[in-house]
Order: C-alpha cells, then sequence, then structure tokens
C-alpha cells in the first residue's frame, strides 16, 4: 500500500510522516519513509538533480524536466515493476502533485497545464494526504526554520501563490488518487489526523474505509464522495 502526504511547504509534510509512521507501526504494519521517484533505479535520476529544484516554481525548463524525464518516466517504471515489498506501507513524502501545483502556481508552465489536464499518466496513491495551514501558521513555523529557502518563503508570504497551489493539488491532481484527505494542520494535531489516515487506508474505523462526513477532511474515492 502506498501513502502519499503532500501540500505547501511548512505545512507540516515531515511532522506528519513520522507521526503516521509510527501510528502504522503501532498497529504491527511495516512502514517505510520515501521521498523521491518511487522507481529503485530511475535512469534519469542524477540527471534531474544537476537541475537547481529550489527554482522549479520559476523555471519552464525544471518543471518540464521533472515531469516528463522525472515522473512520467517513474509512472512507467513502478507500473511494470513494484518497488516496495509485499505487505509494506510506503509512505511517501512529496511526489508529482507539489511539482504540477508550483508549475501552476509559478507558472503556469505548458507542461504544468497538460499535466493537470491528464492527471493519470502519473502513479497513482491508495490514500493521498493534501495539507495546508493558514498563513499565520506557515510564517510562524518559518521563523522557527534553521535555513528556509527562496520557496519556504514565497509560500509564506504570497498568498495568491499559496492559494493556487493548494487549489491545483485539491482540484487537480487528487482525482488520480483512489482516496483523498485534506487537514488543516493549523487546526488538528499530528496523532489526530495520523489516526484517521490509518483507519482509511486499513478499512478500519467507519467500516468502509472512507471517513465519517463529520470528520475534518475531504475525502475523495473513486466515485465515493464525503466532506
Amino acid at each position: 500500500m502506498r501513502v502519499l502526504i503532500d501540500g505547501l511547504d511548512l505545512s507540516g509534510k515531515t511532522t506528519l510522516t513520522a507521526a503516521l509512521a509510527a501510528e502504522l507501526e503501532a498497529r504491527g504494519r511495516t512502514v517505510v519513509e520515501h521521498r523521491g521517484f518511487l522507481a529503485e533505479r530511475h535512469p534519469a535520476r542524477r540527471l534531474l538533480k544537476m537541475l537547481p529544484l529550489v527554482r522549479q516554481p520559476d523555471s519552464t525548463l525544471v518543471t518540464t524536466a521533472y515531469l516528463t524525464a522525472g515522473y512520467v518516466l517513474d509512472s512507467l517504471l513502478v507500473r511494470a515493476v513494484a518497488s516496495e515489498p509485499a505487505g509494506t506501507v510506503l509512505i511517501q513524502d512529496g511526489y508529482v502533485d507539489r511539482t504540477v501545483a508550483f508549475g501552476m502556481a509559478g507558472g503556469p508552465y505548458l507542461a504544468a497545464v497538460l499535466a493537470l489536464r491528464w492527471p493519470r499518466v502519473f502513479a497513482p496513491f491508495d490514500v493521498a494526504v493534501y495539507l495546508h495551514a493558514s498563513a499565520e501558521a506557515r510564517r510562524a513555523r518559518l521563523g522557527m526554520r534553521e535555513k528556509p529557502d527562496a520557496v519556504d518563503i514565497r509560500g509564506a508570504e504570497d498568498a495568491e501563490f499559496a492559494a493556487t497551489f493548494t487549489a491545483m493539488l485539491t482540484r487537480g491532481m487528487g482525482r488520480r488518487h483512489h482516496k483523498l484527505l485534506v487537514f488543516d494542520t493549523s487546526a488538528h494535531e499530528p496523532g489526530e489526523m495520523a489516526a484517521m489516515i490509518a483507519d482509511t487506508l486499513l478499512g478500519t474505523g467507519t467500516g468502509t474505509g472512507t471517513v465519517p462526513a463529520t470528520a475534518p477532511a475531504l475525502v475523495v474515492g473513486g466515485l465515493e464522495r464525503a466532506a
């Protein structure tokens, strides 16, 4: 099973990844925390690392390279060969979703527009979790970050950029995933969110694997919808 955790920088992805890993391990699951491409042997990995990823929101070249030589190829590779052992839960911290969202918020660049039009060419996840937080919360987290980069600063200070980024996730890239949860991390604790994600992934709690309508999350699972 694969879980994606994505969202704007300073939204709490790394914190929730650790909390979810602990929650799943407490339930007896083997967990792998992962970043980058899903394919174990991605032929373009080294070449793409030469590009300044921090400049991706301002570069159609970087956006296009990562979406085509990076994530389209990655999707083909992982569909052909399973990249993790059977029974393992892979928790992915960021994926193509953020690349497209940055390409739309900073551009829009053609490659991001096309990716948003056909999101299902990219690898799907059993559960995708998109995070956001209030501007006040992200600015406070920015002040605590030892070495913030340009993307951290822009996401915290540019409200239009942040809103476009989040909209491109929830209204666009989320369509390809089996189930989708959206959380405001400034309103909910990591442990609370981790328990709900684990329930959704493992099909417990509600008995159907969907989050109840009263939960603090938006859920999209195939044709099922709850909010």
